[in-house]
Order: structure tokens, then C-alpha cells, then sequence
């Protein structure tokens, strides 16, 4: 979910959540997140990786976002500032490494696939009273299954200028908004001119273009919720089906079906 939206922001319990203790290479915690919950920026020490096994997650990285089902988790390196947010009703379950007992060494966020094994395994390290030896052994078996997913993230850059801004907060919060931007100028104050200036010159893209981004990041949370593809589409703004995919093509390479299935363990 963008900061834009409207969500209960709660800055203190994911950021507050205890690292490994040092003869530990990593630690689990459990987060039980309620419908829009979504913790505010923050960092960590340690290494996360964020995952739900119940429920649909989003985490926001500067203008970078990544929607996370079941079947999917988020690397985050220590000292990356991020967002966590939930679309509806979720449990994270959240891994926190000790840098200098961690044999990954990726930088940048990285999604993982989380099949039926890495699953149970990071269950197995929640149980506060495992012994020594088999959470050595369990540790390095779960870091053996973290395998780097082809995901593409559907960038969306927010423009600066408080008139642009209103605008693709709008959009954000309603994706099948169909006003031109003669309509939305009116609105905010602006010319339709200044506004396309100033979503090209603040966000890269042109407002077409950012729109459809808009509606199809949208598009993956209801997705990761095992909505039908025709409601998806309709609530995001395309009156068919088939709109919709060819706009999801364009923008990642694939079709909605095969975006969902290069994740699938």
C-alpha cells in the first residue's frame, strides 16, 4: 500500500521487534496486522525478511513497491528504510539476521519464492524453546532455500507539486477515476498543460502512463487475494478483461497469470 493511502500507521512495534540474540543467526517474530495497518518508515540493524503466511503484504522502498501473497517474501537489508503495510487482515511473520552470521549477501531487496519446506522451516524458528543445535542446523538449511524470484516491481514515482500531487493521491485511492485532466484541473487549480508538464517533469512518465500504473499496482493486491481477473479488472479501471492484461503485459513482460506463476515455489 502507497503512504498515500489511508491506513492506521503504527510507528513503534515492527521497528521496536528485538534482533537475534547474539548465539542465534536469526530470530522470528510474529505480527498480527489488522485491514490497513501499515507501520511508518523505519530501519533495521539486522537483515529482514518479511513474509505472510496468511494474508497479502505490500512494502514500500522509495518509489519501489512490492506486493507479497503467501508464496512470496521480501528480503530487506540492514539500514534500508521501508514501509510495511497490509491490504486486509495478516499475520507477518518477520526473520531478523544478524549481518555477520549471514551467508546472503545481497544488497538491494530481494523477493524470494517460499515453498512448502522454507515455510515450515521459518515456523520451526519461531519456537522460542528450540535448542541450540537443531536451530543451527535449521538455520542453515533456510538460508540453502532462499532462491532469488524474477519479480518485477510496477514503479510509481510521486510527483512533488501540490496540484500534481492531489491528483495522483486521487488516483491512488480511487484507480478507475476516468476524468481527463481538463477535469482534475479545474479541481486542483491548474491547467491541463501544467498538470501534464509537471506529472512528465516530477515522475518521468507521462499521465497516461502513470495512471496505468497506478491501476495496475492496484491490480496486485487484489491479485495476491485470488480475486477473478474480470472483477480485478473492473475495480481498477478497465472495462474488460482483455484491456487489462495487455495493459499488464506492456508495463512487466508478462500476463497476470504468468506474473503470479513465476513466483509460485
Amino acid at each position: 500500500m502507497s503512504p498515500n493511502r489511508q491506513a492506521a500507521v503504527d510507528r513503534s512495534a515492527e521497528r521496536a521487534a528485538p534482533p537475534p540474540a547474539r548465539a542465534e543467526a536469526l530470530r522470528v517474530v510474529n505480527f498480527d496486522m489488522a485491514r490497513g495497518q501499515r507501520f511508518g518508515e523505519h530501519e533495521h540493524d539486522v537483515h529482514q525478511l518479511v513474509w505472510a503466511p496468511t494474508g497479502v503484504l505490500a512494502v514500500d522502498i522509495g518509489a519501489h513497491s512490492w506486493v507479497l501473497p503467501p508464496t512470496l517474501a521480501l528480503w530487506i537489508p540492514a539500514a534500508v528504510p521501508h514501509t510495511t503495510s497490509a491490504s486486509r487482515e495478516a499475520r507477518m511473520r518477520s526473520v531478523y539476521v544478524q549481518p555477520d552470521r549471514c551467508p546472503v549477501t545481497w544488497a538491494q531487496p530481494t523477493v524470494v519464492a517460499v515453498g512448502p519446506l522454507l515455510r515450515e522451516l521459518i515456523t520451526h524458528l519461531a519456537d522460542p524453546d528450540l535448542e541450540s543445535d537443531p536451530r543451527t542446523r535449521a538455520e542453515a538449511v533456510m538460508f540453502d532455500l532462499l532462491r532469488p524470484v524474477g519479480v518485477t516491481t510496477i514503479d510509481l514515482p510521486m510527483p512533488r507539486d501540490g496540484r500534481a500531487r492531489r491528483v495522483a493521491e486521487a488516483l491512488l485511492a480511487v484507480p478507475a477515476d476516468h476524468r481527463p485532466l481538463e477535469d482534475w484541473g479545474r479541481e486542483v487549480g491548474a491547467s491541463a498543460r501544467t498538470l501534464a508538464r509537471l506529472f512528465s517533469a516530477e515522475t518521468g512518465m507521462s499521465f497516461g502512463r502513470w495512471r496505468t500504473r497506478a491501476r495496475l499496482r492496484a491490480s496486485l493486491e487484489h491479485m495476491a487475494g485470488n480475486r477473478p481477473l474480470a472483477a480485478v479488472a473492473l475495480q481498477v479501471g478497465y472495462s474488460t478483461p482483455s484491456s487489462f492484461i495487455a495493459a499488464f503485459r506492456q508495463e512487466t513482460g508478462r500476463t497476470p497469470g504468468a506474473y503470479f506463476a513465476a513466483s509460485a515455489p
